[in-house]
Parts: C-alpha cells; structure tokens; sequence
C-alpha cells in the first residue's frame, strides 16, 4: 500500500472513501448492502473499529472511522479483500441483470494491473483525511450525509436509508451496526 494513504494516527477520526472500480454503481441492491453492514459490524466487534458516520453511495462508500486496536489501513486493506469474495458470488449467481457487464468491467481493470487475480473491484487507496479539529469533523459529517442529495437521490437527508444521518438525528435510531456520532 502506498505511503501517501498511511494514517499516521488510527485513534483520531479519520474520513475515508472507497470507491468501486472505473466508479460503476455495484451497490444497487440489498444483498451488496447487506455484505458492507455484516463486514463493518465484524471490525467493529471483533477488531476495535469505531464508526462515526457513513454513507453508502451506488459507486463508493464514505466513512469516519477509528480505532485504537487495529490501523486504519489494515482495515481498509482486510475490508476490500473480504468484500470483494463475498460480492462475486451475488454477481455470478444472484439475479443480477447486469452479471456480464460487471464481470467485463471488473476483469478489465484486474488485467490492467501486475498482481494478479481475475477481478478487482475496488480502486485503489482511500484517501484519509484526519479529522482534527471540531469544524473539519463537522464539515465532513455534513458532508457524508448530503451526498445522497447532492447526487439527486433524495430530498432530505433522513430518507437514504443507507446512512447513519439518522443516529445523529435521533440517538435512539437503531442501525445494522454501532455508530458513535462525534457530536
């Protein structure tokens, strides 16, 4: 993994993306939903990780995370790879109207690269952004959960279901996974 996408400090809040291979729009059904909630909820049991906000977008995900227990980069590194197996079934034998094409897309992009494997489905990097003061943490929180407007999706933030703008509307809101709002 390049230098430039090391997080020098896990324990403080950190924005990420990861974002899906030539931006194809891969989560547009439950099943890949369910895969990135049943993953992030094993990091967060298992391993440390901490979420504070996320947004679940049709091409690439955003999330503030932390951790004291496990790198942010490992995470990252272990989240793509497990993902990644777990989507290619649903692809290859789910109903997915769109099988040949994503398989073509996904190929494509492995070939262009050196290490190998049939498909990659995930870009590379994940762009950290250490979230330390109050007004970065804020801009970034507003920031993950207006996208789903800003792509024309919905009107109002509360109404994309796949975002934890509800936590931090209501502390009360129940997610698929622990989410611990930073304000």
């Amino acid at each position: 993994m390049s230098e430039r996408y090391k997080v020098i400090d896990s324990s403080q809040p950190t924005f990420i993306t990861l974002t899906i291979t030539h931006w194809t729009d891969l989560f547009v059904r439950k099943e890949y939903y369910n895969i990135l909630d049943e993953t992030l909820k094993f990091y967060i049991e298992n391993k440390g990780l901490k979420v504070h906000a996320y947004v679940y977008m049709t091409s690439h995900i955003h999330l503030i995370v932390s951790s004291n227990k496990i790198e942010i980069q490992d995470f990252v590194r272990g989240f793509k790879s497990y993902t990644s197996k777990e989507f290619l079934p649903i692809i290859n034998h789910q109903i997915e109207s769109r099988k040949e094409w994503l398989l073509a897309k996904f190929s494509y992009a492995a070939n262009r690269i050196a290490r190998g494997g049939n498909y990659k489905i995930w870009k590379d990097g994940f762009h950290p952004v250490l979230l330390d003061t109050n007004n970065k943490i804020q801009q970034r929180v507003e920031y993950i959960h207006y996208n789903p407007i800003d792509a024309g999706f919905v009107f109002h933030e509360r109404d994309w279901v796949n975002s934890s703008y509800r936590k931090y509307e209501d502390e009360r809101e129940q997610l698929p996974f622990q989410v611990i709002p930073l304000y």
